[in-house]
């Protein structure tokens, strides 16, 4: 896991998953947009390439919980 300008960066599907329109990644992104609803916020940005999705939050609470859970 890493951050860098505000987003989350992990590495979290095989280098195959390349792109937003993969099965996977789009999957990750209903989720992502579901926990943003949840919060009361949004998904502000969000990408894959080659395994590692990027994304971010407009919620500093949601990236506060983030964070917590991903260092675990």
């Amino acid at each position: 896991m890493k951050i860098s300008s505000g987003c989350f960066e992990v590495d979290l599907f095989s280098s195959e998953v390349d792109g937003v329109d993969h099965p996977y990644a789009s999957q990750f992104k209903d989720m992502l947009e579901s926990v943003a609803a949840q919060y009361g916020c949004h998904l502000i940005s969000f990408e894959v390439r080659k395994g590692t999705a990027t994304f971010s939050f407009d919620s500093d609470e949601l990236n506060s919980e983030i964070l917590d859970l991903l260092e675990k």
